[in-house]
Protein backbone atom coordinates (compact mmCIF):
# COMPACT_ATOMS: atom_id res chain seq x y z
CA UNK A 1 0.00 0.00 0.00
CA UNK A 2 1.41 3.24 -1.26
CA UNK A 3 1.52 6.33 1.48
CA UNK A 4 -1.30 8.25 -0.35
CA UNK A 5 -3.73 4.94 -0.28
CA UNK A 6 -2.87 4.90 3.41
CA UNK A 7 -3.62 8.54 3.88
CA UNK A 8 -6.86 8.10 2.31
CA UNK A 9 -7.73 5.49 4.72
CA UNK A 10 -6.99 6.83 7.54
CA UNK A 11 -9.15 10.22 6.80
CA UNK A 12 -11.88 7.71 6.03
CA UNK A 13 -11.21 5.95 9.48
CA UNK A 14 -11.12 9.51 11.29
CA UNK A 15 -14.15 10.47 9.65
CA UNK A 16 -15.96 7.17 10.49
CA UNK A 17 -15.15 7.92 14.06
CA UNK A 18 -15.97 11.52 14.32
CA UNK A 19 -19.39 10.65 12.63
CA UNK A 20 -20.06 7.50 14.95
CA UNK A 21 -18.91 9.20 17.81
CA UNK A 22 -21.90 12.10 17.06
CA UNK A 23 -24.06 9.54 16.04
CA UNK A 24 -24.42 7.49 19.38
CA UNK A 25 -24.36 11.09 21.40
CA UNK A 26 -26.85 12.01 19.49
CA UNK A 27 -29.33 8.71 19.10
CA UNK A 28 -28.06 6.61 22.44
CA UNK A 29 -27.95 4.29 19.81
CA UNK A 30 -24.40 1.97 20.12
CA UNK A 31 -22.53 2.03 17.12
CA UNK A 32 -19.15 0.18 17.54
CA UNK A 33 -15.56 -1.16 15.71
CA UNK A 34 -14.51 -0.05 12.82
CA UNK A 35 -12.65 -1.76 10.08
CA UNK A 36 -11.54 -1.07 6.10
CA UNK A 37 -12.71 -3.09 3.26
CA UNK A 38 -11.62 -3.91 0.30
CA UNK A 39 -13.02 -2.06 -3.37
CA UNK A 40 -16.40 -2.87 -3.74
CA UNK A 41 -17.42 -2.57 -0.27
CA UNK A 42 -18.25 0.60 1.06
CA UNK A 43 -14.72 1.65 3.21
CA UNK A 44 -15.42 1.42 6.59
CA UNK A 45 -17.63 -1.10 8.37
CA UNK A 46 -18.83 -1.18 12.16
CA UNK A 47 -21.67 -2.60 14.27
CA UNK A 48 -25.00 -0.50 15.11
CA UNK A 49 -26.97 -1.96 18.21
CA UNK A 50 -25.06 -5.27 17.42
CA UNK A 51 -25.69 -5.74 13.49
CA UNK A 52 -23.32 -4.73 10.85
CA UNK A 53 -23.82 -1.28 8.67
CA UNK A 54 -21.24 -0.38 6.19
CA UNK A 55 -20.57 3.24 5.77
CA UNK A 56 -18.95 4.54 2.72
CA UNK A 57 -17.31 7.95 3.44
CA UNK A 58 -16.46 11.06 1.55
CA UNK A 59 -15.08 14.34 1.94
CA UNK A 60 -16.56 17.43 0.70
CA UNK A 61 -13.70 19.98 -0.20
CA UNK A 62 -14.24 23.69 -1.51
CA UNK A 63 -11.32 23.96 -3.82
CA UNK A 64 -8.68 22.41 -5.19
CA UNK A 65 -5.89 24.07 -3.13
CA UNK A 66 -8.14 23.10 -0.27
CA UNK A 67 -8.00 19.43 -0.86
CA UNK A 68 -4.50 19.35 -1.94
CA UNK A 69 -3.37 21.09 1.52
CA UNK A 70 -5.84 19.08 3.43
CA UNK A 71 -4.72 15.80 2.19
CA UNK A 72 -0.74 16.82 2.00
CA UNK A 73 -0.62 15.45 -1.56
CA UNK A 74 -1.61 15.84 -5.52
CA UNK A 75 -5.30 15.00 -6.43
CA UNK A 76 -5.90 12.65 -9.94
CA UNK A 77 -6.91 14.95 -12.68
CA UNK A 78 -10.92 13.90 -12.47
CA UNK A 79 -10.43 15.37 -8.75
CA UNK A 80 -9.06 18.60 -9.94
CA UNK A 81 -12.00 18.65 -13.05
CA UNK A 82 -14.41 18.50 -10.30
CA UNK A 83 -13.00 20.89 -7.82
CA UNK A 84 -12.58 23.71 -10.52
CA UNK A 85 -16.23 22.96 -11.40
CA UNK A 86 -17.10 24.01 -7.90
CA UNK A 87 -14.73 27.11 -8.01
CA UNK A 88 -16.78 29.02 -10.77
CA UNK A 89 -19.40 29.14 -8.36
CA UNK A 90 -18.76 32.03 -6.42
CA UNK A 91 -22.12 32.22 -4.13
CA UNK A 92 -20.54 29.86 -0.80
CA UNK A 93 -23.96 28.48 -0.67
CA UNK A 94 -24.21 27.60 -4.25
CA UNK A 95 -20.49 26.03 -3.94
CA UNK A 96 -21.56 24.03 -0.74
CA UNK A 97 -24.77 23.18 -2.87
CA UNK A 98 -22.97 22.01 -6.22
CA UNK A 99 -20.59 20.13 -4.06
CA UNK A 100 -22.88 18.00 -2.60
CA UNK A 101 -24.98 17.66 -5.08
CA UNK A 102 -22.25 16.45 -7.29
CA UNK A 103 -20.84 13.85 -4.66
CA UNK A 104 -24.37 12.42 -4.19
CA UNK A 105 -24.73 12.09 -7.97
CA UNK A 106 -21.30 10.78 -8.24
CA UNK A 107 -21.99 8.18 -4.88
CA UNK A 108 -25.31 7.27 -6.02
CA UNK A 109 -23.87 5.64 -9.53
CA UNK A 110 -21.84 3.02 -7.07
CA UNK A 111 -23.01 -0.76 -6.26
CA UNK A 112 -21.78 -2.26 -3.34
CA UNK A 113 -21.76 -5.76 -1.91
CA UNK A 114 -23.63 -4.91 1.16
CA UNK A 115 -27.01 -5.43 2.90
CA UNK A 116 -27.03 -2.09 4.45
CA UNK A 117 -24.74 0.95 3.44
CA UNK A 118 -24.67 5.03 4.84
CA UNK A 119 -23.09 7.15 3.00
CA UNK A 120 -21.22 9.54 5.18
CA UNK A 121 -19.23 13.14 4.26
CA UNK A 122 -17.25 14.69 5.92
CA UNK A 123 -17.35 18.88 6.15
CA UNK A 124 -13.52 19.81 4.72
CA UNK A 125 -13.98 23.53 4.01
CA UNK A 126 -14.03 25.67 7.18
CA UNK A 127 -15.69 28.17 5.24
CA UNK A 128 -18.85 25.86 5.64
CA UNK A 129 -20.53 25.53 8.67
CA UNK A 130 -22.97 23.18 10.31
CA UNK A 131 -25.70 26.05 10.04
CA UNK A 132 -25.57 26.57 6.66
CA UNK A 133 -25.85 22.95 6.03
CA UNK A 134 -28.67 22.54 7.88
CA UNK A 135 -30.14 25.57 5.71
CA UNK A 136 -29.30 23.98 2.63
CA UNK A 137 -30.18 20.38 3.46
CA UNK A 138 -33.88 20.51 1.96
CA UNK A 139 -32.44 22.13 -1.60
CA UNK A 140 -30.12 19.10 -1.75
CA UNK A 141 -31.18 16.69 -4.74
CA UNK A 142 -30.57 12.98 -3.97
CA UNK A 143 -30.79 11.07 -6.72
CA UNK A 144 -34.00 8.95 -6.63
CA UNK A 145 -31.98 5.95 -7.26
CA UNK A 146 -29.23 5.50 -4.62
CA UNK A 147 -27.66 2.38 -2.46
CA UNK A 148 -27.83 4.46 0.55
CA UNK A 149 -30.62 3.67 3.49
CA UNK A 150 -29.17 6.98 5.11
CA UNK A 151 -26.80 10.40 4.31
CA UNK A 152 -25.11 11.64 7.25
CA UNK A 153 -22.46 14.64 6.72
CA UNK A 154 -20.00 15.67 9.37
CA UNK A 155 -20.29 19.17 10.19
CA UNK A 156 -16.56 20.35 10.07
CA UNK A 157 -12.61 18.86 9.87
CA UNK A 158 -12.42 18.25 13.24
CA UNK A 159 -16.20 17.00 14.06
CA UNK A 160 -16.75 19.73 16.83
CA UNK A 161 -20.22 20.73 15.51
CA UNK A 162 -21.81 17.40 15.16
CA UNK A 163 -24.00 15.31 12.36
CA UNK A 164 -26.54 16.34 10.15
CA UNK A 165 -28.93 13.95 8.41
CA UNK A 166 -29.09 14.53 4.51
CA UNK A 167 -31.45 11.88 4.03
CA UNK A 168 -34.03 10.13 4.32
Amino acid sequence: MNSSEQEKIELEHQAAKLFMRWYEKDTGEHIRHIWHNKPQKPDVSCYLNGERLDLEIAHVYGSEQEAMHILGRNLDEKTKYELRLLEKVTDPHERLLSALNRILTNKAGKSYYSERVWLVLRNANPAWTRGEILGLQHHINVPVKHPFEQIWIVGDMQGETGIVQLYP
